[in-house]
């Protein structure tokens, strides 16, 4: 097996097990609260679960940061298009580029409003914090 697909695996396998902890480590809190026990069959399913939603969200990323010329042409071409071609244009529009930016994964998010609800409160704490570190500065 070449070296580094052998390291690949490798640093999927570390990401899978860290997530695995912080999962159980969650649940192990949420239960201690709550006075209730989780199975270990729980933790992995849920860690499981967790992993499969970033493994589709990374998908997501991945594609909405190459241009989608397909849609493009379909969408050029054809005047009763799809409103998947439509996001693809929208892609289009937005990539051309190899750096995914925080406005990216908000637009990504916009089908789930709790996610890009969570994620525009974070990245405004992210973005305030940076401001008043500036300000420090100076």
């Amino acid at each position: 097996m070449p070296r580094l697909l052998l390291t690949l695996l490798c640093g999927f396998q570390r990401l899978k097990s860290a997530l695995w902890f912080a999962v159980g480590k969650i649940v192990d809190e949420a239960s201690l609260e709550r006075n209730l026990n989780a199975s270990p069959q729980f933790i992995g399913a849920l860690a499981e679960m967790v992993w499969m939603q970033i493994e589709s969200v990374a998908t997501d990323v991945e594609s909405f940061a190459h241009v989608s010329l397909h849609a493009l042409a379909r969408v050029n071409s054809d005047s009763a298009h799809h409103p998947a071609d439509r996001d693809g244009v929208k892609q289009s529009k937005h990539a051309g580029r190899s750096t995914i930016k925080t406005d990216d994964v908000l637009l990504l998010s916009r089908n789930n409003h709790d996610l890009h609800a969570l994620l525009k409160d974070h990245i405004d704490k992210l973005e305030t914090e940076k401001i008043e570190k500036q300000a420090k500065k100076r």
